[in-house]
């Protein structure tokens, strides 16, 4: 064999025909891009974040694009395998030309706060609450998360760089034949604590003049990224600060979906008097906050009614939330403020705000199921940070308490309770053709009267299947955008009903296994 055949054939060798495994492609949801860590080889999570940089390269500067040579902001949350997809984000930053800026281990919206600030690209390793086997990360703008019609774009740009790499010549390829670099990156950045002092200086600076004096406060730590940095806010406000729960084993915590296994966890920490336990999810984008009753016991307050009360704290003009929530927010004194309700997921809230901001509203905001809350416009001491925060509403909520306590704070809104529950590993194919086959013909036949529904009354397909019953009971059955979880919403007139509607839908043999059973 010649010389010129032997080049030749190594040409013909690329990159995808070397490889030893099949690809299994990250899948772009409302939270960025996440999948099992068996499949997050280097190589996947190298092409993602290097199409992604590529596509806000090409973005006007005014439309949240970046400039080449650029600083680019990241972070990772505590889960073990973080480090190691940031070492392969890093190194698709740098081949496009930018410069990794290490935050280190911080918040979610400490990390987009600062970056905004700069006018910069962001990007956060993080698989958020899902299970401890996955993980992903997620990349914002130089103006904001991004939103849904950036979507198509995005993935066409991933597809062109990924049929670019995998087309390379085996020999010339960064990559072996199992997705691994064949010579190790350069380490990660040292990290710069700048950007989580930006980020409690935001609190501090809104807060001025307030205190939390007299407040003695649990912080369930476990394996929340912020846990350090929620502690450290509210002891510079003013609180006693108990520290309980630290885990080094990653915990994920889901606040739309608190099991009574963890509640039970948390009320074991609890071993003394306490206005409140504050917590986060495992980016620190969510919050979680209960009110610890006289009798020691623990009341958790969902992220749609603290959502409620932090609205009314600033005095909101216009508020957005998706139709997954509460329906007491239709009852109460924000029910004039209300936009109209959107599909599930921070870019519908974002979109949503920005249409009310374009009418002239001042003071806007929005928040999920989850309690992750946005703020959409700047107020006098206080920037806007459209992606969802877990500080600002916890600490909202405790200066709206007062002298007085948070039960009773939450008693002033309307009556309406609710409740979520999921079933994991539950197949996305399986639960679309649920949603598909949820009909007013079939309802009845799966939320009976033998179960306590009433009569229905009409069905909201604004995000997945929402039933309205004429008892007042709601039952939301929808699938995740991010998981193969299906999940069911319930809200009633009494927190009872709200989690037997819940424990019906989830129970072994109960409503969802039902239609699981039905459209198979």
């Amino acid at each position: 064999m010649t010389p010129a055949d032997r080049i030749r054939d190594n040409q013909r060798v690329t990159l995808r025909s070397s490889l030893s495994y099949s690809p299994v492609e990250l899948k772009f949801g409302t939270s960025g891009r996440r999948g099992e860590i068996i499949h997050l080889t280097p190589l996947e999570i190298y092409l993602n974040v290097l199409a992604e940089t590529e596509y806000l390269l090409s973005l006007p500067i005014e439309e949240g694009g970046i400039r080449r040579g650029d600083e680019f902001y990241f972070a990772c949350d505590l889960r073990p395998s973080s480090p190691d997809l940031a070492v392969a984000a890093v190194e698709a930053m740098r081949d496009a030309g930018m410069q990794p800026v290490n935050c280190g281990r911080i918040p979610t919206p400490a990390l987009t706060y600062y970056a905004l600030l700069q006018g910069k690209g962001s990007l956060m390793v993080t698989g958020s609450h899902i299970p401890f086997n996955r993980n992903g990360y997620k990349l914002n703008t130089s103006r904001g998360e991004l939103l849904k019609h950036h979507e198509g774009p995005i993935n066409a740009r991933v597809a062109a760089v990924r049929e670019r790499l995998y087309s390379e010549p085996a020999e010339s390829s960064l990559f072996n034949a199992e997705g691994q670099f064949k010579t190790a990156p350069a380490p990660l950045p040292a990290e710069t604590g700048v950007a989580a002092e930006v980020y409690l200086e935001r609190y501090q600076t809104f807060f001025a003049g307030k205190s939390l004096a007299g407040k003695r406060i649990l912080v369930y730590q476990h394996s929340a990224v912020g846990r350090d940095l929620l502690a450290e806010m509210l002891r510079r406000l003013g609180a006693e600060v108990v520290p309980a729960g630290r885990s080094e084993t990653f915990v994920p915590i889901d606040t739309e979906n608190i099991e009574a296994s963890q509640l039970a966890a948390i009320q074991a920490l609890v071993d003394g008097p306490y206005d409140a336990v504050a917590s986060t999810d495992g980016d620190s984008d969510r919050p979680l906050l209960l009110g610890v009753n006289g009798d020691g016991s623990l009341r958790f307050f969902g992220g749609d009614l603290l959502g409620m009360v932090v609205a009314e704290y600033l005095g909101a003009d216009a508020v957005v939330v998706p139709i997954s929530c509460n329906d007491a927010i239709d009852r109460g004194p924000l029910a004039g403020v209300l936009e109209p309700k959107t599909r599930i997921g921070s870019p519908y809230v974002i979109a949503g705000m920005e249409a009310a901001l374009a009418a002239g509203k001042k003071v806007v905001c929005g928040w999920e199921a989850n309690g992750g809350f946005l703020l959409g416009s700047d107020l006098p001491t206080l920037r806007a940070l459209a992606t969802r925060d877990a500080f600002l509403p916890l600490l909202c909520a405790l200066f709206a308490a007062g002298s007085g306590t948070l039960g009773e704070l939450f008693d002033r809104l309307p009556a309406r309770y609710s409740r979520a529950a999921l079933l994991k590993e539950f197949p996305r194919a399986t639960s679309l053709k649920i949603v598909e086959q949820l009909t007013p013909e079939t309802v009845g036949q799966f939320f009976t009267t033998e179960l306590g529904f009433g009569a229905l009354q009409r069905i909201d397909r604004t995000d997945g299947v929402r039933m309205l019953f004429a008892n007042g009971d709601v039952a939301h059955v929808r699938p995740s955008g991010n998981a193969d979880e299906l999940r069911i919403y319930a809200v009633a007139d009494t927190q009872k009903r709200a989690d037997a509607i819940a424990e019906a839908g989830v129970a072994p043999g109960g409503i969802l296994r039902q239609l699981e059973l039905f459209v198979a």
